[in-house]
């Protein structure tokens, strides 16, 4: 059975992020994040790239698998129904499908891990996107 990985770095520190994904044997580290910037330090795009590829991981962004920003209001207030429903809408956009096709064909042939903020996968868009794309992935939540 295939295996996908995810990852949050609420509470953690890249250096952090880094030794769980190499720990996992994470080739590829996908950020699901609509907007790769964060006020924690080193998880920006540019700086979190640099550090993956330090650690031997290749980066993708893929925006059109991020969530808009209605969705990420309504994580933000802990309401799963209302992102759910958004995020259902961002994943029928062409350029989402497209993202979709690339990941599910990436995650066939490398070890990748989706990184979001969040460190409850249940509680992210990241859980919704495995449903939707990877059902029969088995789940591996990493802790850094």
């Amino acid at each position: 059975m295939p295996t996908i990985w995810t990852i949050g770095y609420e509470q953690a520190r890249v250096d952090d992020v880094t030794a769980a994904l190499n720990a996992a044997g994470v080739e590829v580290l996908a950020d699901i994040r609509y907007l790769p910037l964060s006020r924690r330090p080193g998880f920006s795009k540019s700086v979190l790239a640099a550090a993956a590829r330090e650690a031997g991981i290749e980066y993708r962004h893929m925006k059109p698998l991020g969530t808009p920003a209605e969705g990420r209001a309504a994580a933000r207030r802990g309401d799963h129904a209302t992102l759910s429903q958004v995020y259902a809408g961002q994943l029928e956009l062409p350029e989402a499908l497209a993202a979709m096709a690339q990941l599910r064909d990436l995650a066939g042939e490398k070890r990748v891990a989706l990184l979001c903020y969040e460190r409850e996968a249940r509680e992210c868009h990241r859980s919704l996107l495995i449903e939707a794309l990877l059902p029969d992935f088995a789940v591996v939540d990493l802790k850094p």
